[in-house]
């Protein structure tokens, strides 16, 4: 049991404890004060019948007799009826307070029934008869004593250790499955889940629980994203990196190629240098350090000025780009990114469209929502169906990545930087051939 069980039992048992005297020590106080009330006059059947039989006993009896029958009830447990004679003596010397004995003979007066006092004159002399209500309840109860308050205390104490016990095991025991699962995610293992470990429960450490396995396995992606990354960059690295040692090697042993070899490590190191950039602008969008949206520009303008530069460079390779769009969307965006993102889709269209095709490139605005949505069409070889989703992910190649230059980012920049700007990016394959990408991107884009 942990230190967190201690604490709640220990302090539900001490609530329940303190509940429980509170409680008995209010109905103890009541029984005190019920007790102090019934040292007055007693009233009903009983006190009626006790009254009468002594006052009958004195009027056929005579002295003699009522005494005989005082000393019997002495005897059983004693003589509960009360005998004041008019000097104000009590025939067995009890003594009665003043206000007690004004109460008794007011109500012997009265003529209302049942009589619970009574006046009786006997030789000249005036007896008053009543019973004090303690002493009914003894002369009627006295062979059942009030039961021990022992029993129902354990019983509540053992109660009441139980439930706390119980309540306190079962706030404990889901903070344990979670701080086993914290310690186990902290030497790495990033697969740990506890959801099913919660059973039914439908509460705030449950849901802490779903909320734990949501973080492990996110962090699970990212950890295996970045390894993935780790991985794919060493892999690109050593390329160019074994070029440049064997340029490097070609210059020394022969000193007369040395202007071609030079050639090649500029080449190779411009391959470098735009290899670090694009994984520096890969790494600052995934880790959210784009920086704010705080230019407010045309997006149907920057993708027709996109397009028209790709044209102009297309036209080289005999290939075109067309563009289509009417109208404006003026968004408050990161500039930079969206350009990033719209050129390095529309270039990749170019890279793998055949010679003599078109890259058509439109913008168009929708309402309910309201969106701009732009789509760049190639007449390319395409890809399988089962990798259109990892076309955005970082390092991937096509079929034919042998024939084309570049290393598999600019569409994993293009994903990262719409999606900064609360847009969604989607990849299908066009009809007759060729792969269709298309971008959307609400108008109040988030800042």
């Amino acid at each position: 049991m942990g230190r967190l069980f201690w604490k709640f039992f220990l302090a539900f048992w001490l609530a329940l404890l303190v509940a429980g005297t509170g409680v008995g020590m209010v109905v103890w106080l009541h029984q005190q004060t019920s007790g102090e009330s019934e040292q007055e006059l007693s009233g009903g059947p009983r006190a009626a019948f006790l009254v009468n039989a002594t006052a009958a006993t004195l009027r056929h009896g005579g002295m003699s007799a009522l005494r005989r029958l005082l000393a019997d009830w002495r005897n059983q447990g004693g003589a509960h009826v009360y005998i004041v004679d008019d000097r104000g003596q009590e025939l067995l010397g009890r003594e009665v307070p003043t206000e007690t004995l004004a109460q008794a003979r007011q109500r012997a007066e009265a003529t209302r029934e049942p009589r619970i006092a009574r006046l009786e004159t006997v030789d000249a002399r005036q007896y008053l008869f009543f019973v004090l209500a303690d002493n009914e309840k003894k002369f009627f109860h006295h062979r059942s004593p009030p039961p021990s308050p022992l029993p129902p205390l354990v019983i509540g104490i053992l109660a009441g250790l139980a439930f706390s016990a119980l309540l306190a095991w079962y706030l404990a025991k889901p903070i344990r499955y979670l701080r086993g699962a914290f310690e186990a995610v902290a030497t790495g293992k990033l697969d740990t889940r506890i959801g099913s470990r919660m059973g039914r429960r439908r509460d705030e450490v449950a849901d802490l629980g779903r909320d734990f396995d949501r973080m492990a396995e996110q962090l699970q992606q990212l950890v295996g994203s970045q390894r993935r990354l780790l991985h794919d960059v060493s892999h690109e690295l050593r390329s160019p990196l074994a070029r440049l040692q064997a340029a490097i090697g070609l210059a020394r042993q022969q000193p007369e190629k040395l202007e071609i070899s030079l050639e090649r490590i500029e080449r190779e190191s411009g391959r470098l240098d735009q290899l670090v950039g694009e994984l520096l602008t890969l790494s600052r969008l995934e880790a959210g350090m784009s920086g704010p949206a705080n230019e407010e520009i045309d997006l149907v303008e920057l993708v027709r000025d996109i397009a028209a530069d790709a044209h102009f460079e297309a036209e080289v390779a005999e290939r075109q780009v067309l563009f289509s769009g009417e109208g404006e969307a003026v968004v408050k965006v990161r500039a930079e990114l969206l350009y990033r993102a719209f050129e390095n889709v529309i270039r990749n269209a170019l890279k793998y469209t055949a010679e003599n095709t078109m890259v058509e490139v439109r913008a168009e605005r929708r309402t309910t929502p309201d969106r701009l949505i732009v789509t760049v069409s190639d007449r390319g070889p395409g890809i399988p169906e089962s990798d259109l989703r990892a076309v955005f992910k970082p390092f991937f190649r096509g079929s034919d990545s042998a024939s084309t230059a570049g290393f598999g980012l600019g569409l994993a920049i293009a994903r990262r930087a719409i999606e900064a700007h609360g847009g969604i990016i989607r990849a299908t394959k066009r009809n007759g051939g060729g792969l269709r990408v298309e971008m959307v991107l609400p108008i109040n884009a988030p800042t």
